[in-house]
């Protein structure tokens, strides 16, 4: 059976979208989770990345942002991290709460001051 391998069409908002079969979809998922773990495992090796141990893991989970999770994990107070990144404490203390959201620049340097990417202190849903 030979499928076409995808149709594009243009919303009436001008989106311009393609539809896919399934099975072209999950091949193309695929193969970029497979990429993406090819990479992260090049950033471990090459010490870019660090293994998170069970304990971790689960001090993770219990976090209540990725930001608390990681600001505790380096063992840096929030007063030293908001005099690194030039905010004061309270701030920091609801970014961890999840009370106020900060702006990608601030992210960035928060991920340094802590070393870790940006993507580390994003939460998922």
């Amino acid at each position: 059976m030979k499928h076409e391998l995808h149709t594009a069409f243009t919303t009436p908002s001008g989106d311009e979208m393609i539809m896919l079969p399934r099975a072209d979809y999950t091949a193309m998922r695929d193969a970029l989770e497979a990429m993406l773990h090819h990479k992260t495992m090049q950033e471990v090796d090459a010490g870019k990345q660090e293994w998170l141990t069970q304990a971790d893991i689960l001090q993770s989970l219990q976090s209540p942002t990725p930001l608390a999770f990681w600001r505790n994990k380096r063992m840096i107070s929030q007063t030293q991290l908001a005099a690194t990144v030039g905010v004061s404490q309270s701030y920091i203390a609801n970014l961890e709460a999840g009370k106020r959201k900060g702006d990608p620049a601030l992210f960035m340097k928060l991920a340094r001051a802590l070393s870790v990417r940006i993507e580390d202190l994003i939460e998922h849903d």
